[in-house]
């Protein structure tokens, strides 16, 4: 169950209530409990400074399903975004919250047909959430008023500053009107993003949430990039593999706390959940049993791990992606400790991985990539601790009905039949191949590419720096091995430029532009979320 009081006491109404609780969501975020009041409460401009993965789309998306007149045809605000995958995100994130209020919500953004955005934009839309680009071609069409929007705010500010497109966020903000409200959310506040608020905001109210030093002292941090589908398979192959598991897995919702749980169990591991809808008598209950190890695996979501304090735990997994870099870092840190050897293993799905790579480069770690153990693997390993389990009890006196019983059978039999049957008879179930699915192996990032498998790539190059698209090709072949006919696509703006690679070469290219005390030109289109 939902924290409803604590949601309530922010003015959401009973029928985002239930939209959130559907959802699995426990507590409002830090950030939600400092934007969604100033929201509800008045028209002051807001600059936030929060980390991607805060939980800041709520934190606005929320007041906004609140706020905003359903009976209206007019577009009543407009979310920009620095990518179309995050335009796509918070469209959807937001629709998700909006329960059956009537708002409708539009992401529009290049790649997708402009006659199906027209289509959409012409039958009434409450809430615009586009990329620059996109957003100005509309914009040159006459298919987008933005003269009577009452909010406007601009997602990953400091992200559109790195992709060179707070000169079109610019142009935009001279389409709107002068009294709508202004919200600005940045993960970091450089000067030319104060610039901005101070220019097209005046007063505001800036809201700052306060970042925990991230530190984590594990043996090791492993992904592994699966299908969403694949998890679960994945989960039971890793408990497997290790004879003495013993872990924490973390899941975003008491939804997924509760499917895991369940499979788990009807697979018979020894395992058990907390989420939010446990007593605090059921969760002491069940933490007592999970430290004396009656239980070796513990499911569970971030709220309801709280106060969780085990030094010798051999896996925390991150059954999902975690919310933010401080939150991996919270999970990750109950493993590891007092000098114990720890692992932590974090699932992505495709889609999933520039949000990983953020995770990675705010905490200052390195999470390895790793592969699902192979099924022949963990029957070598359950062989491998049976054979263990055997000798031990051969240093300790059987009693001598066994050794009457082995006699006669021994008799009768051939010894190693009677003894490959014994085997069978004992572990046939355990040791059955069968028993495990098939993962299927992600050859391709899904964000990064397209259907031929491509890869995006940004360059902090362009006119301004006399780029042209055969100094950028010259300069890519001077650093990787690839033939000019391999990079297309290119387009050269002001202070920047993209081009197309394929996906096996665009790493390359990445890593060849960093370290050495170089800066980094060249970087994936869309590294963070």
């Amino acid at each position: 169950m939902i924290n409803k009081k604590k949601f309530e006491e922010l003015g959401i109404s009973a029928n985002v209530l239930k939209a959130i609780d559907k959802k699995g969501f426990e507590e409002p975020t830090a950030i939600q409990i400092m934007t969604i009041p100033v929201m509800m409460q008045g028209d002051t401009n807001i600059v936030s400074q929060a980390q991607t993965g805060t939980g800041k789309t709520a934190a606005f998306g929320l007041p906004l399903i609140e706020i905003i007149n359903p009976k209206s045809k007019a577009v009543q605000a407009l979310i920009l975004a620095p990518t179309r995958e995050l335009a796509i995100q918070v469209s959807e994130e937001i629709s998700s919250l909006k329960g059956d209020c009537g708002i409708k919500i539009a992401p529009i953004y290049g790649g997708q047909s402009i006659n199906q955005q027209l289509q959409r934009l012409k039958k009434g839309v409450h809430i615009v959430v586009g990329t620059p680009g996109r957003v100005i071609d509309h914009l040159k069409r006459k298919t987008l008023k933005l003269g009577d929007i009452k909010h406007l705010i601009i997602d990953e500010a400091d992200e559109m500053l790195n992709m060179g497109f707070i000169e079109d966020v610019e142009k935009i903000m001279k389409h709107t009107n002068s009294d709508k409200r202004t919200l600005l959310f940045s993960a970091t506040m450089p000067k030319k993003i104060k610039d901005i608020a101070h220019k097209y905001m005046g007063d505001y109210q800036l809201i700052k949430v306060k970042q925990e030093p991230l530190t984590t002292n594990l043996t090791e941090q492993i992904y592994f990039e699966v299908k969403a589908s694949d998890k679960f398979e994945a989960l039971c192959r890793i408990i497997d593999i290790k004879d003495d598991f013993y872990g924490l897995v973390f899941c975003r919702t008491k939804n997924d706390v509760d499917s895991v749980i369940n499979r788990l169990t009807n697979r018979g591991y020894d395992a058990a959940a907390i989420h939010g809808d446990f007593s605090q008598a059921q969760r002491e209950r069940t933490l007592e049993s999970f430290k004396k190890k009656r239980i070796n695996i513990l499911v569970a979501t971030d709220v309801a791990a709280r106060g969780i304090d085990v030094i010798n735990l051999t896996h925390v997994i991150n059954y999902s992606l975690p919310e933010n870099p401080e939150a991996y870092v919270h999970r990750i840190g109950r493993t590891g400790r007092a000098g114990n050897e720890g692992t932590a293993i974090t699932f992505i799905t495709p889609s999933e991985y520039s949000r990983l790579m953020f995770i990675q480069r705010i905490a200052k770690t390195d999470i390895k990539k790793s592969k699902a153990p192979e099924i022949k693997e963990i029957i070598k390993a359950k062989k491998r601790k049976i054979y263990e389990d055997l000798t031990a009890i051969l240093d300790n006196e059987i009693d001598i009905q066994y050794h009457n019983w082995a006699n006669k059978l021994l008799e009768e039999n051939n010894p190693p039949d009677i003894l490959a049957a014994i085997l069978n008879y004992c572990f046939e179930a355990q040791l059955d191949p069968k028993a495990y699915g098939e993962i299927e192996e992600i050859r391709k990032r899904g964000k990064q590419l397209d259907q031929q498998g491509k890869a995006r790539l940004f360059v902090a190059l362009g006119k301004k720096d006399k780029m042209t698209p055969k100094k950028l090709v010259d300069l890519i072949m001077s650093k990787v091995s690839i033939q000019n006919r391999q990079i297309n696509n290119i387009h050269i703006a002001d202070k920047f430029s993209f081009l197309t690679v394929p996906f096996e070469k665009a790493e390359k290219i990445v890593n060849s532009f960093k370290g050495r005390g170089q800066r980094q030109l060249v970087s994936h289109a869309q590294q963070k979320r």
